[in-house]
């Protein structure tokens, strides 16, 4: 079964979070470690392990921390002390805030009326549409699963438009349904010009929605960018490649005496080869095959997953 999130208005205009060498530490824990980094239009995934920094990070962008050390600012003002800020930026945290006793409709209303829009009422049920509650929007959120009422709370987050949205794990509670519709709800608003920050701990879901990663560990930003680009420029660490050609026999003994080969299995289904070098292994294998005569029919870089980057810097 598929689903198609109703498409978002086209931003009127972009912004972009900023945060030069920031730092967060409470007595002698720090938890935010020197972090620097720059977000614009499009979606980005926070990821890392709980405990990571994460959620820290994120209130300092929203404005609810402040920085021990370092700076954090929205199209060049800081978030800190600046309720201006939330004109143009949207917030889902972690921990649920939202009144029971109120329905979906209403909750929304409140936070479009707090926005002081000119019609709220519009607005909460654009926002409403958008997550795919409209079927639900008068019932009260206290009857509603995990997973409706983070849908509700992304509608609250999302009534005024904000240019900036940030998500802290926003897909928890929801079913596959769900998660794929939001999924493609986070894609459309960045296609659309939203500045979007995802925080997870779940690999797949941020290989998924995001090309781009910023992936903390203990505190400290540990890789930035594209999650294969990253894998690649590890050359210190090994590749593992499975390789199928028209003799992996021959081949085999031509790829040990590489210096970029650390290891090579031949197999039924052909060979496993183990690289300390990502670049040079790609150059020399296709010398090598050319000059023994062997065509190869398939070259799969095994551990280009997202986890194995994660597992890969978590270990660092």
């Amino acid at each position: 079964m598929t689903t198609t999130a109703p498409a978002a208005a086209p931003a009127t205009a972009t912004s972009t979070l900023d945060l030069a060498g920031v730092s967060r530490w409470y007595g002698n824990v720090v938890a935010v470690n020197d972090v620097s980094m720059s977000l614009g239009p499009g979606v980005t995934g926070l990821l890392g392990p709980n405990g990571a920094g994460k959620t820290t990070l994120l209130h300092m962008m929203a404005g609810f921390l402040a920085p021990s050390r370092g700076a954090v600012t929205l199209d060049g003002r800081s978030t800190w002390r600046n309720p201006a800020v939330y004109r143009r930026l949207g917030l889902v945290s972690e921990r649920e805030a939202v009144y029971g006793f109120l329905t979906a409709y209403e909750f929304v209303l409140a936070t479009a009326k707090l926005h002081k829009l000119p019609d709220p009422q519009a607005a909460a049920r654009r926002a409403v549409a958008l997550v795919e509650l409209e079927g639900a929007q008068d019932r009260r959120i206290g009857t509603y699963s995990k997973g409706m009422r983070q849908r509700a709370r992304v509608a609250a987050a999302l009534v005024h438009d904000p240019q900036v949205l940030l998500l802290d794990e926003p897909f928890n509670g929801m079913d596959p349904r769900q998660r794929l519709h939001m999924m493609e709800l986070l894609h459309s608003l960045g296609d659309a010009g939203r500045t979007i920050l995802f925080s997870s701990h779940i690999l797949e879901e941020v290989e998924q929605v995001s090309g781009t990663v910023q992936v903390m560990v203990a505190g400290r930003l540990a890789a930035s960018g594209d999650f294969r680009t990253i894998r690649r420029l590890m050359t210190n660490r090994p590749h593992v490649f499975a390789i199928r050609s028209t003799d992996d026999r021959a081949l085999a003994v031509a790829l040990m005496a590489e210096p970029s080969v650390t290891g090579v299995e031949l197999g039924r289904d052909g060979l496993t080869v183990r690289a300390g070098d990502y670049g040079a292994f790609t150059r020399v294998l296709p010398k090598v095959a050319l000059a023994r005569g062997v065509r190869v029919r398939q070259l799969i870089p095994e551990d280009e997953s997202l986890e194995s980057v994660f597992s890969y810097l978590v270990e660092a």
